[in-house]
């Protein structure tokens, strides 16, 4: 269970960040990078098992139905992920304590950094596909809020890197799918056994594509690279871990732990190593080409990635086991760089090499440090970057197909520049004369954090043999057989890989001597096109396409509303008179009663169509909803005629509250305008009728319906069907729309605001309206209709009434209360708290059921008290979740149509973006937003 122990202290870490920020400031990043180590000493607990080709591993159920399960499991591959996940991550959280101002909003900053190392760990350990798509999601969504959180400057990059990961997430998802669908499971471990399934399968490829897709989004390869750099807006901490050691590294892990089945397929193989070779040489060509120190670092993790994804795409056991190589490597060397640019930054106020000059005189630590790094970065010895640089060249040398001199070409020319550009960092730097005296080293205690993977990338290189078999632990649990990893600092002068190195350096160096003119030469080089401004344009013409569809509902008028549904009725009329062809034969199913409550109806819904009175039209609306409560009543839906009852009554209500605001007559419609209202709904009508004769009272009960009712009351332990299937069989359906109604709810709080006490009409405590008839009769109605509502929720299990009906026999009580009040008196009851406590309190039964094997399962018990036997099941606790979210729901409604007043802003900047600009398909900025556009709407307007 360690592996779940380290889950909770990082989650934990990540919930009492704030606390820790409020008590220590900015040095609460010190007591999250002990958390890190905890958890990282947690896990490397179960590291001898693992090398001993034991992994370690923990589940619990979560959806036993599907096989789905939270399965943690630590191999050789895990834990080299582990370990730069959470090593590096202590080391940027103790660099953040003294990179950050003391005014900083740490809080936010370390809770969201503890929240992304959970994910990020819960991503590297998930032994279940659907695991760890949900923690791959997570890690996409907190890179979004550590990239936007600075302001709106930021907005724009967070959203692009949202957009492209976010697609991979999508991508990933279908490939769980499918490989779910070929295998059955969604065990890694037990899909990855069945390798060869997948690959001999029809949907081998779909899913060859879906991962690689998820991969090279995640790990910015071309043509998906853009939203790295773009990225770098973010802080140097976040920027430090996420887009150098761990976030894009996600991408690199999911294409290696999936590349068994596909590790031997031209599709695999040519896809990643041209999408790598083009990214290694493109991120290095354009990071040779910034000023900007960050930047550079930006573009060069592009390369390196790309680098790491060919070793990927070639898919040998060398090239896996340099792939993890080298990204321990790159994790080293970029931390550190990323870490020292950003106190270069502090301690000189720039990061542009043309603004500094000479730094090495007076911060001569930060310079050695950088230098070790940069020679690392460069693949100079005797650094762990020349190790996995020199292992690169052997695997790329092995490419498949024939390939290998080509592939091993182009890394050397990508190993050009990037000796090329590690030079450009240490002499933009640190070289030339010292423009800055009064600069001083700083202190240790900042320094530190990014000296420690400089120093390690050193001491490993130097004695790299002693990782021989931490690497093949992990190659061997990449490719899931044996393997052999034997690195060496010195290759010998007989070494083709060697005289690789000899060329990369010299022709790195011919570049850097000619900087003049290789500067000038790239920084004329113009593309047509940048892919932040393709997908500025595609964005553009997205927004523009939603706003062309949703143009015609941009209306108060209920007609185009209506027409679209309308239209949609007698579509599917048509393709049903198409489709439908020798309808079994009807039973008789109609009674004498059945036909007078559609004279009724029908009488009451002519009657709602000629009144010009609103209050006449509610009453009608009412008369049809009673009716049709009736007509459940008489066919035994004892359920579905209560909630209707109970529906129409509360609509009344709301509508009552509504109308007080609005005049007692509509106005005046053409003649032509009712015409087509008439014939619209005399079609409407036809055809629902038709299809309810053509479907219903055709076919014998279905399979599901005998197996609820003879088998329903068993297993849920409550014979009303109805209110089992809603808790029981199928509470996680109803869970999901208890959240809807209360997203719902607190949307309806937040758009109508209550109206200031200055603009509440004055009230007399001794008005005469206070002694009404109804203020006099809900008195002592709503006692009644309280404990009524009380019994409802409690017998519902077993007989007619449920949570959703008790709830709005409550909501019945609340209008009851404030009816006499009208605008004058609050509510008797908060939907804030209603709302909140509802889900809580499902989220909690639902919890209860993991005791039992997996989320919402119901659990039964009994209790016996003064001879009085009452059997009990958490379905009740979810059912009591159900009442307080609806009757949220319900007192938010009561509340807002007694009091409010709405504050609609138009989204004119959505519109603008979507819709408008200089023709040059580029989104413009965001617009400040009128006045107009902000001008708070009245009920009235809104309803209208």
């Amino acid at each position: 269970m360690t592996l779940l122990a380290a889950l909770l202290v990082m989650a934990t870490a990540a919930a009492l960040a704030r606390p820790l920020a409020r008590r220590l400031g900015r040095d609460a990043g010190y007591a999250m990078a002990v958390a890190m180590l905890g958890a990282l000493g947690l896990v490397l607990t179960g590291a001898d098992e693992v090398f001993a080709g034991r992994p370690v591993t923990a589940e619990i159920p979560w959806i036993p139905a599907l096989d789905v399960a939270v399965r943690l499991r630590l191999d050789g591959l895990s834990l080299l992920f582990v370990v730069v996940a959470l090593g590096v991550g202590a080391l940027v959280m103790a660099y953040c304590a003294r990179y950050l101002s003391e005014t900083y909003d740490h809080a936010r900053l370390y809770r969201l950094l503890g929240l992304f190392a959970t994910a990020m760990l819960g991503l590297v350990l998930a032994d279940d596909t659907v695991l760890l798509f949900v923690f791959f999601e997570l890690t996409t969504l907190c890179s979004f809020l550590l990239i936007g959180g600075q302001g709106l400057k930021e907005a724009r990059p967070a959203t692009r890197a949202l957009v492209v990961t976010g697609t991979g997430g999508l991508a990933l998802l279908t490939a769980v799918v499918l490989m779910w669908s070929v295998t059955g499971t969604t065990s890694v471990t037990e899909t990855l056994a069945r390798s060869g399934e997948i690959a001999a399968s029809p949907l081998a490829p779909w899913i060859a594509v879906t991962l690689m897709l998820a991969g090279m989004t995640k790990s910015a390869q071309v043509p998906f690279h853009f939203w790295l750099p773009d990225a770098m807006v973010a802080l140097t901490p976040v920027s430090a871990y996420l887009h150098a050691a761990t976030l894009v590294k996600a991408g690199i892990y999911v294409l290696m732990r999936f590349s068994p089945p596909f590790a031997d397929t031209t599709l695999w193989t040519v896809t990643l190593v041209t999408a790598g070779l083009v990214t290694t040489v493109v991120g290095a060509v354009f990071a040779l080409q910034q000023h900007d120190l960050k930047a550079l670092l930006a573009y060069s993790t592009v390369s390196q990635l790309g680098w790491i994804v060919v070793l990927v795409g070639v898919g040998t056991d060398q090239a896996l086991a340099v792939a993890g190589v080298h990204t321990f490597a790159h994790a080293l060397f970029k931390a550190t760089l990323f870490m020292l640019v950003g106190i270069i930054d502090r301690e000189a106020g720039s990061r542009d090499i043309r603004d500094l000059s000479g730094l090495y005189r007076v911060m001569p630590v930060t310079a050695g440090l950088t230098a070790i790094a940069a020679m690392s970065m460069a693949g100079l010895p005797p650094l762990l970057g020349f190790v996995s640089k020199e292992e690169s060249y052997y695997s790329f040398l092995q490419a498949p197909g024939g390939w290998g001199p080509v592939v091993g070409s182009v890394a050397v020319l990508s190993a050009a520049f990037t000796f090329a550009y590690s030079a450009r960092i240490l002499y933009g730097a640190f070289a030339g004369r010292t423009e800055q005296p009064d600069l001083y080293e700083p202190r240790l205690s900042f320094l530190l954090p990014a000296a420690l993977p400089a120093v390690t990338s050193l001491g490993l290189g130097l004695f790299v043999t002693s990782l021989n078999p931490f690497f093949t632990r992990a190659v061997q649990d990449t490719v899931l057989g044996e393997a052999e990893v034997d690195l060496k600092l010195w290759p010998g002068l007989d070494s083709v890989a060697l005289w690789m190195s000899v060329v990369t350096i010299a022709l790195g160096v011919g570049l850097f001597l000619a900087r003049g003119p290789v500067d000038r030469a790239l920084q004329r080089l113009d593309l047509p096109f940048s892919g932040v401004q393709v997908y500025d344009a595609l964005y553009a013409r997205v927004l523009r396409l939603g706003d062309g569809i949703g143009r015609p509902a941009r209306t108060g008028a209920l007609a185009p509303h209506l027409a679209w549904p309308l239209v949609g009725v007698a579509a599917v009329a048509v393709v049903g008179v198409v489709v439908l062809r020798d309808l079994p034969a009807a039973r008789a199913t109609t009674r004498p009663e059945d036909w007078v409550v559609v004279a009724l109806t029908a009488v009451a819904a002519l009657g709602l169509a000629r009144t010009t009175s609103r209050l006449g039209a509610i009453t009608m609306l009412g008369i049809v909803g009673f009716l049709v409560g009736v007509w459940f009543l008489l066919a035994g839906g004892v359920d579905l005629a209560l909630t209707q009852l109970l529906v129409e009554i509360l609509t009344v209500v709301v509508a009552v509250l509504v109308l007080r605001r609005l005049p007692h007559r509509f106005e005046p419609t053409p003649r032509t305008r009712r015409a087509v209202a008439a014939g619209a709904g005399l079609v409407a009508g036809a055809v629902a009728g038709l299809g309810t004769w053509a479907l219903a009272g055709r076919r014998e009960p279905s399979a599901v319906s005998r197996y609820l009712l003879e088998e329903g009351p068993e297993g849920s332990g409550g014979t009303n069907v109805v209110n089992t299937v809603l808790v029981d069989f199928r509470g996680l359906d109803t869970f999901g729309e208890i959240t809807v109604l209360a997203v719902v709810g607190m949307g309806l709080l937040a758009l109508l605001r209550r109206d200031r006490p200055a603009e509440r009409l004055p009230r007399d405590d001794d008005a005469p309206g206070d002694r009404t008839v109804l203020y006099v009769t809900s008195r002592v109605v709503v006692p009644v209709v309280v404990v009524a509502s009380v019994v409802l929720l409690w017998r519902g299990h077993n007989e007619p009434g449920g949570g959703f009906i008790a709830a709005l026999m409550g909501g019945l009580a609340v209008a009851l209360v404030q009816l006499p009040r009208g605008l004058h008196g609050r509510t008797p009851l908060r939907a804030e708290p209603l709302l909140a406590s509802g889900v809580a309190v499902a989220v909690g039964a639902g919890l209860l059921g993991m005791l039992d094997g997996s989320f919402l399962r119901p659990i039964r018990g009994a209790v016996e008290v003064g001879g009085f036997y009452q059997s009990l099941t958490t379905s009740l606790i979810f059912d009591v979740g159900v009442y307080l979210t609806v009757l949220g729901l319900v007192v938010a409604a009561i509340d807002r149509f007694s009091h409010g007043r709405t504050e609609v802003a138009v989204d004119v900047a959505v519109r603008t973006a979507g819709g408008a600009g200089d023709g040059s398909g580029d989104p413009p900025d965001d617009p400040a937003l009128p006045d107009d556009d902000h001008r708070p709407v009245t009920t009235e307007e809104a309803i209208r």
